[in-house]
């Protein structure tokens, strides 16, 4: 059965790679953005960017507040839970 089905499915096969591979570059960019680094990397650059004056005190707050919700929230569960009972 598996044979028919890829056979019925072949003339769509373009799609379905097209949609493999998107998925995948989806995931490995949520992987870079979500990593540790890349979150300490974006609040060096806001401190940076108030300590120039290009950005005011409630703003660069108001930024580095955005960066920590995006890193906590892209922790797993088991990971969130753990750092809840350390704080």
């Amino acid at each position: 059965m598996g044979l028919i089905k890829e056979i019925v499915l072949l003339p769509v096969a373009p799609v379905r790679f097209t949609l493999w591979v998107s998925e995948k570059v989806a995931d490995q960019v949520d992987q870079e953005r979500l990593s540790a680094g890349a979150g300490a990397e974006q609040l060096h650059a806001i401190e940076e960017a108030r300590a120039q004056g290009e950005l005011d005190d409630e703003r660069a707050e108001e930024l580095e507040g955005k960066v920590i919700e995006e890193q906590i929230g892209g922790l797993p569960a088991t990971e969130q839970d753990e750092g809840a009972d350390r704080g």
